[in-house]
């Protein structure tokens, strides 16, 4: 099978680690029983039993806290090959709502095939491992984005990092991407209003950094927000995580 014609999931994977066949047949195993979900259907509720994961194969969804007065804040947007549920792996209750965003395909399993992977496979245990900590990376960017920085760099570095990340499953972008997520829900990944979100993104505009129409970006130079974002995408993890510390 050619690397185009992988799961999304094996994709994502591949850039942690060399996987051997038999690697990749495991994963495999885990994207059986696909499960199609439209817009705004919520996959699991903050506080349910978590009892399993799920890789979500096409389509975007995101996972949010409820706070005390209502409203919510969105702490992850899971992209296709992501992995969900892997922070909650060790505990008995949902720790947020995960909803989708777009329509889906995603294919749940019971953590007990997650173990039986770690038993099988050295290299994905240690894969899973270095994904986990990825994914807690973002949640540590998404908190300096909140109190460090400000408005206009906050998206930048947002927008920075979905093109890096949808990047690796695409690799023709040249710049564009579609971004399937309402002015309220960007608003509530950013800490801000949504007509601050608005004023924004035409101050981007303006800047000559960033092109929005509706659900679509276009950056005309990464160079230049990636400057203005101040952005790295060492936290979002590569290959040389598991092949330099084998």
């Amino acid at each position: 099978m050619s690397a185009s014609q992988r799961s999304c999931m094996v994709r994502q994977f591949q850039h942690y680690a060399d996987l051997s066949e038999a690697d990749i047949e495991l994963l495999d195993s885990l994207e059986h029983s696909p499960e199609q979900l439209p817009a705004e259907r919520t996959v699991w509720r903050e506080g349910g039993a978590a009892n399993e994961l799920a890789v979500l194969s096409e389509g975007w969804a995101c996972s949010y806290y409820t706070l005390e007065d209502g409203s919510r804040l969105i702490l992850d947007i899971y992209l296709p090959g992501d992995v969900i549920g892997l922070r909650e792996f060790a505990t008995s209750e949902h720790m947020a709502t995960v909803e989708t965003i777009t329509e889906c395909t995603l294919c749940r399993f019971p953590h007990h095939h997650l173990t039986d992977v770690f038993a099988k496979s050295f290299k994905l245990t240690r894969t899973f491992f270095a994904i986990a900590t990825t994914q807690q990376s973002i949640l540590v960017e998404r908190m300096i984005n909140l109190g460090r920085r400000n408005a206009s760099n906050r998206i930048a570095h947002f927008l920075c990092e979905m093109y890096t990340r949808l990047g690796r499953m695409n690799d023709n972008m040249n710049g564009n991407f579609r971004m399937p997520l309402s002015q309220e829900m960007l608003a509530d990944i950013m800490g801000l209003s949504s007509v601050h979100v608005s004023r924004t993104f035409s101050q981007l505009h303006d800047d000559k950094l960033v092109e929005r129409s509706r659900h679509n970006i276009r950056i005309p130079d990464m160079d230049r927000l990636v400057e203005h974002a101040g952005f790295t995408d060492n936290y979002l993890g590569t290959r040389s995580i598991i092949e330099n510390r084998a």
